[in-house]
């Protein structure tokens, strides 16, 4: 990095910074994934008679297909009438066949989010009194399976062939046109597009599959596929593939018509083909944007555009470092790549860079929205871990950009002279070897004598140590790149911050309201294990929650709210003022999630500590507390 340019960036990081912390400080409500906020009757409700539909309120609004909402009774048997249907606003309800007997029932849900992503889950509630129940749900899950495997595998290869399409491309016309004669640079960007094409096909196949059934025999089921392409997700799939059409006619002119023309003619075509290459570039990028997290929440008409800007700029850095890695490795000798060009690419890259942090901090703060969801989700983790992987990437593109400032035409390309040298001699050898008639023998020499020249050339080329430090670091960052990708392409599957708070705040707001209606004592309690997949929430509702004895219910769910299960769950009651306990309760294991427990004594009135310990593996346990009044 040049001095001029040093102080500028480093203003230029303190302001952003700056700007960090006061849109992560002031951030109002938004939602991007759809969370359930609210159900009536509501989980672990015992209502005394059945109710005539089963509501469900999510925070944001979500699209139905056949069996989206099911209630189930203990035998498993479907209690609904099977037509789920928008009622109010974000509030969907099922209703329920008339006559049901007793006993604990299962309500699961599987929907697609305004995002694009499949959301599942399931609870339950009791009529006259909770019982056994045959259903098991640990199997419902959105989006998961080989399925859900080859759905995110697809989305990578997405990702990864479009800024390989996109980012070879404007490599090409804004930093080296004379690349477009160069073989490995053709199959480079024409690769991207392949994969780009292949890939959006997989995915509009398994779309049916990965939102609805799960199972890879209806990925060619053509029904499904139907009522998929009446989704939003759907249209963008298409309109993605309409677009590569063209994309396929802008890269035949860019490697036919317009690498046969001179410099001169070039430049006159320059314009024309970045205008028409912008603009399918931008309609490609607006098909993500269109269908996934930017298309819902908050300000969806400022954050498309951003995203679209967003991936832009990710496509001609990363596509055009790769489009550099291959210039450096597997350019001919006879068009080697010029040190303008890789001075050019060092502007696109440090343009690119400033329009990523910028774009990148109103996306985070859009999707994060505190410092707590920063920290304290798996979206705000991964957002972290994407962070740091830039700052490597750019210090990496510092190393790239010295190697760059020391880089000279006589270095990188000044065999050409030489070359135009040798390539004289030979002609005048050939010319003189055709005197002697043995025009067939002087031929063969020639070829041998060019490839010599040719390995020759490559050597010399190689041994340049500027050229050498340039290679090292741009394959460092294409490295770093890869990864960056892939948590990329993570953090649009996973539900944001900003949802995760919300959907807590709305369940903790629910069940205070229960606790004040009924006289239920409800408890929410964090808990994290520290092992893989150890980060959920226990609820505890105890009722009467008074002297004698009490029903108690224990849920366990995962932060998004989505019940699951885990081996062991113990609670002990402790009332310290008295030094009476601590009293074990072992409840019983229900349903997914749910575990209860019937005659729970308690022998006096008082702040009571309720203890529950949490086992999510053979050695990964915890004990969490919360104090309640009881009596």
């Amino acid at each position: 990095m040049t001095p001029t340019i040093a102080p500028r960036f480093r203003s230029l990081v303190l302001l952003l910074l700056a700007a960090a912390g006061l849109l992560l400080g002031g951030a109002g409500t938004a939602s991007a994934h759809a969370a359930l906020t609210g159900s009536d009757p509501q989980q672990g409700a015992v209502v005394d008679k059945a109710p005539a539909q089963v509501s469900l309120t999510f925070s944001e609004a979500v699209s139905l297909s056949d069996g989206s909402l099911q209630v189930l009774d203990p035998k498993g048997e479907r209690a609904d009438t099977g037509e789920a249907s928008n009622v109010s606003g974000t509030t969907y309800a099922v209703k329920l066949h008339s006559g049901l007997p007793d006993g604990t029932y299962t309500v699961a849900y599987q929907v697609v989010s305004a995002d694009s992503h499949p959301i599942a889950g399931a609870y339950t509630f009791s009529i006259g009194a909770p019982s056994s129940t045959s259903v098991s749900v640990a199997d419902r899950t959105a989006g998961g399976g080989a399925v859900g495997w080859l759905y995110g595998i697809g989305r990578y290869v997405s990702y990864a062939g479009f800024i390989v399409l996109a980012g070879g491309a404007a490599f090409v016309l804004a930093c080296w046109p004379r690349g477009a004669g160069v073989r490995a640079v053709q199959r480079f960007v024409v690769s991207g597009w392949v994969t780009l094409t292949a890939a959006t096909l997989g995915l509009l196949l398994l779309r049916g599959a990965y939102t609805r059934s799960g199972s890879l025999g209806d990925v060619f089921d053509l029904d499904l596929l139907g009522q998929v392409l009446q989704t939003k997700t759907g249209a963008a799939l298409v309109s993605r593939l309409l677009l590569l059409a063209a994309a396929a006619l802008f890269i035949a002119v860019l490697f036919g018509a317009y690498e046969k023309r001179d410099d001169e003619e070039k430049r006159d075509l320059t314009f024309g083909l970045a205008l028409g290459g912008g603009v399918v570039a931008a309609g490609i990028a607006a098909s993500w944007a269109m269908a996934e997290h930017a298309s819902s929440g908050l300000q969806p008409g400022i954050a498309m555009p951003v995203d679209v800007v967003h991936l832009l700029a990710v496509a001609a850095w990363l596509g055009g470092l790769g489009a550099l890695l291959v210039s450096l490795y597997r350019a001919p000798a006879q068009t080697p790549l010029e040190a303008d060009a890789v001075r050019r690419f060092s502007q696109v890259a440090f343009g690119s860079v400033i329009a990523l942090v910028v774009t990148g901090l109103y996306q985070s703060w859009r999707q994060v929205g505190s410092w707590s969801a920063l920290t304290g989700t798996r979206y705000g983790q991964l957002l972290l871990v994407k962070v740091a992987l830039v700052v490597l990437l750019v210090g990496v593109a510092w190393i790239s950009r010295r190697w760059t400032g020391q880089l000279t035409d006589a270095g990188v390309a000044g065999t050409a002279g030489r070359r135009r040298e040798r390539e004289s001699a030979k002609a005048a050898a050939r010319s003189g070897s055709g005197g002697s008639g043995d025009t067939k023998r002087a031929a063969q020499l020639a070829r041998q004598r060019a490839a010599v020249d040719t390995a020759r050339q490559k050597r010399e080329r190689n041994a340049d140590p500027n050229r050498y430090g340039l290679r090292r670091s741009v394959l460092a960052e294409a490295g770093v790149a890869v990864v960056l990708l892939a948590v990329t392409t993570a953090l649009t599957s996973t539900e944001p911050g900003r949802t995760v708070e919300e959907a807590e705040a709305a369940a903790a707001s629910s069940s205070s309201a229960a606790s004040s209606a009924t006289g239920v004592v409800t408890l929410d309690i964090p808990f994290d294990t520290g092992g893989s997949d150890g980060k959920g929430v226990v609820r505890i509702d105890i009722d009467p929650a008074r002297v004698g004895a009490n029903e108690m219910h224990v849920y366990v769910q995962r932060p998004n709210g989505r019940a699951f299960d885990i081996p062991e769950v113990k609670v002990a009651f402790t009332l310290k003022s008295k030094n009476v306990g601590p009293l074990p309760v072992v409840p019983d294991h229900i349903t997914t999630g749910h575990w209860s427990a019937s005659g729970v004594q308690i022998p006096m009135a008082g702040e009571w500590e309720i203890a529950v310990t949490v086992r999510t593996s053979d050695i990964d346990q915890v004990t969490v507390s919360k104090n309640a009044q009881i009596g």
